[in-house]
């Protein structure tokens, strides 16, 4: 399983980080061992979320995560939903401070973006039973508080355009996830946190951060 993720698809987002709008999907890569679960359905304080201690700014990123169903490459785009049927929320865990630092340098910087347990989905979900995957909205509460919170359709990239991209480079595979980027309001994690994450209105992640 690889995960595929997409860097700055929200407008807002890309602001926030002082960024330029890309012109195509930004594509990174996190390893199989960035993979975790948080679902609702288990009790959160069984699958926590220690905190590095290679960093000092582990921030949250809350993102729509696509489960792909088939094998397929050089994808285009109005076939490219035949390749998921499943989504998520997850959290694309990002070590801001190693990321800052190893993009001053010029260097790459996915040790910032593809740690172990990085990458921390809820609970999967038929798309067909939510609708229109352009018009679904999610969001994430910190300790109670909602923090982010969009609709897929503010996207820079819709989701088919970037699995059509995406497979220009990279074999799809059954099983691979997708990023697909996340909104404004990103911020630090703290011992303590409680992430609590819907789609649709229906939690689907719940995450505490020891």
């Amino acid at each position: 399983m690889k995960i595929l993720a997409v860097g700055m698809n929200y407008r807002e987002h890309v602001r926030e980080l002082k960024n330029t709008v890309p012109e195509s999907p930004v594509i990174f890569i996190k390893p199989d061992s960035a993979y975790a679960t948080a679902t609702d359905e288990n009790p959160p304080a069984n699958k926590p979320f220690f905190l590095p201690d290679f960093s000092h700014e582990i921030h949250y990123e809350t993102e729509l995560v696509v489960k792909f169903c088939r094998l397929g490459r050089q994808i285009e785009s109005k076939f490219a939903a035949r390749y998921y049927a499943e989504v998520t929320v997850g959290l694309d865990l990002t070590a801001r401070d190693l990321q800052r630092q190893l993009r001053s340098e010029g260097k790459p910087w996915e040790i910032s973006k593809g740690f172990d347990q990085s990458a921390i989905v809820g609970r999967f979900v038929p798309l067909e039973s939510l609708g229109p995957i352009q018009q679904l909205h999610f969001r994430l509460d910190l300790n109670g508080k909602t923090v982010q919170t969009a609709c897929t359709s503010e996207m820079i990239f819709p989701v088919d355009d970037v699995v059509a991209y995406a497979s220009q480079f990279f074999t799809i595979k059954t099983g691979d996830l997708l990023f697909t980027g996340t909104p404004s309001g990103v911020g630090a994690l703290q011992i303590g946190d409680h992430l609590e994450a819907y789609l649709e209105g229906e939690k689907l992640l719940d995450l505490r951060i020891r």
